[in-house]
């Protein structure tokens, strides 16, 4: 499995950062923070995209599962935005490293201008080893929220990477990546280790594999993220998200996961990929 690696892009899950009753799992939380502090000590410049507020939000406000109503879903991640940022500045200035939330909406990436000062903003706290933490704006934004278009931020992470142009996407989730069946229902199912190249017999698999409740991302979303990430010219892994030593593994080289090969289009247009693909 071949490295690049300078600019990354790390996508963490909910269920990554909760535990399988919904609570914030801190001991996760705190060792994510170490390792990526670590990377950004060794020079790589880190840009973590985080899913959870609903599921956070949700525990902090006392609720017995994650709500299904619109409204409740959105009044949820507006307290769970708080509650992840407050944590992670926690967890990451105790490895002495400062963040940042930005939160995005369609309209960030759809309006030139927006784009513009959204890349001037991405590339300004890198240029001062700040470390961004990305989420879509819950509270405003219900594409992702009625799990229509992003899918547990799989494709958002693929749009900041193509929009900061990173050279890798490490999608960490409770798979250990790209099957040729799903391994829960078939135990002979294989890992695919490199994907040189999507095509449609690979989208077809891309039923779910995920067995968490607490998220909203499958394969099918990993695979749209995977689909635009190529087109920009950023490679993609999918690691299990369990065991934080993939990321080193992944940046180093090792055969770890499931690697998604780049080729980038010589006339990328991240608004005119999006419209074909959501």
């Amino acid at each position: 499995m071949e490295t690049v690696k300078n600019r990354v892009v790390i996508k963490v899950g909910t269920s990554t950062i909760t535990t399988e009753t919904g609570e914030n799992n801190f001991r996760t939380m705190d060792k994510l923070a170490q390792v990526l502090s670590g990377l950004a000590n060794e020079g790589y410049e880190v840009i973590l995209v985080s899913s959870g507020a609903i599921a956070v939000g949700a525990n902090k406000m006392g609720l017995q599962q994650k709500p299904k109503d619109l409204k409740l879903k959105q009044a949820a991640a507006s307290v769970g935005q708080c509650e992840l940022m407050h944590l992670y500045d926690k967890f990451f200035s105790e490895y002495g490293k400062m963040v940042s939330q930005i939160l995005l909406s369609g309209d960030d990436v759809e309006n030139p201008v927006k784009k513009q000062n959204l890349r001037n903003t991405f590339f300004t706290l890198i240029e001062h080893n700040i470390i961004p933490i990305v989420n879509e704006n819950d509270p405003i934004s219900t594409d992702q929220i009625q799990e229509e278009n992003f899918g547990d931020n799989d494709t958002l992470s693929a749009i900041v990477a193509a929009l900061i142009d990173a050279d890798l996407l490490l999608l960490l989730s409770d798979i250990d990546g790209l099957f040729t069946d799903d391994p829960n229902s078939n135990p002979n199912a294989e890992l695919i280790h490199v994907v040189e190249k999507l095509d449609d017999h690979l989208l077809k698999m891309g039923k779910s594999t995920s067995t968490s409740d607490v998220g909203t991302g499958g394969m099918a979303s990993k695979l749209t993220a995977a689909t635009l990430a190529s087109a920009a010219g950023t490679d993609m892994v999918i690691a299990n998200g369990e065991d934080f030593r993939n990321i080193h593994r992944v940046i180093e080289g090792q055969d770890c996961g499931t690697l998604f090969l780049s080729h980038k289009k010589d006339e990328f247009y991240l608004m005119d990929y999006l419209e074909k693909m959501l």
